[in-house]
């Protein structure tokens, strides 16, 4: 028999708030951007093997992603593009650095009705000043038991803050729009996973569903978490 669930972990960019959104208007951005001086017929693709060729260096989030930018406008041009377009790639990295935060629905309330009985806890990747900044303009603080800015997302990473912040993995459970950040580490470390699809995720995140696990489930909205709990204990 399963020991209850007494800590939850939520994913923060498309979980609690829009995030993807900015980052597709942005490449659409660098895309007019390049067309007088490239013809490249997959931009797209080109410029997510550089953002995962530099997620070592860089990281996740948009400086990484603003960065990853100019170097793609750069090989693809073959250095010919002008400062004037760097400095407008600039711009808009700039501007997502600063874009207002939107809470996606369900969030509010479904906190509301989990906090006074679990442990919550905001698992969230990504540069550490964007993350508080998002954190803060959500007015969602004061409802996390703890607060963790991580540099990946992997097994070890989940046992870890389980064990830090609660009972451990296995009496916790992890929400997250992200099959490979939120859902599938947490599950080998031992936690539930569920998974709540967002429209707009990134190609990096995509992998197989582990339909097959017990510990895993999948909801529409996060407005399905608290009676899902219910069910699963």
């Amino acid at each position: 028999m399963s020991l209850p669930i007494t800590t939850i972990g939520f994913d923060a960019d498309d979980t609690l708030w829009q995030n993807e959104q900015f980052f597709r208007s942005s490449e659409k951005h660098f895309a007019n951007l390049l067309a007088p001086y490239t013809d490249i017929p997959d931009l797209t693709d080109r410029l997510l093997e550089i953002e995962k060729r530099n997620l070592d260096s860089y990281g996740f989030g948009i400086k990484g992603f603003t960065l990853s930018l100019i170097e793609t406008a750069v090989e693809v041009t073959e250095g010919k593009v002008p400062a004037t377009v760097i400095a407008e790639i600039l711009d808009a990295g700039r501007e997502m650095l600063h874009h207002p935060v939107e809470t996606l629905p369900y969030v509010t309330e479904t906190l509301e009705q989990l906090t006074e009985r679990y442990k919550l806890v905001l698992v969230t990747k990504g540069d550490l000043f964007d993350q508080e900044r998002k954190l803060a303009q959500s007015g969602l603080g004061d409802f996390f038991d703890a607060i963790e800015i991580v540099s990946n997302k992997d097994q070890g990473t989940y046992q870890r803050i389980f064990s830090r912040h609660g009972d451990g993995a296995e009496q916790a459970l992890m929400i997250g729009n992200s099959l490979k950040s939120d859902v599938v580490p947490a599950i080998q470390a031992g936690a539930w996973g569920i998974f709540v699809p967002h429209e707009l995720t990134w190609a990096f995140e995509h992998v197989e569903a582990p339909v097959e696990n017990p510990r895993f489930r999948q909801i529409e909205h996060l407005g399905q978490l608290a009676p899902l709990l219910e069910d699963i204990g």
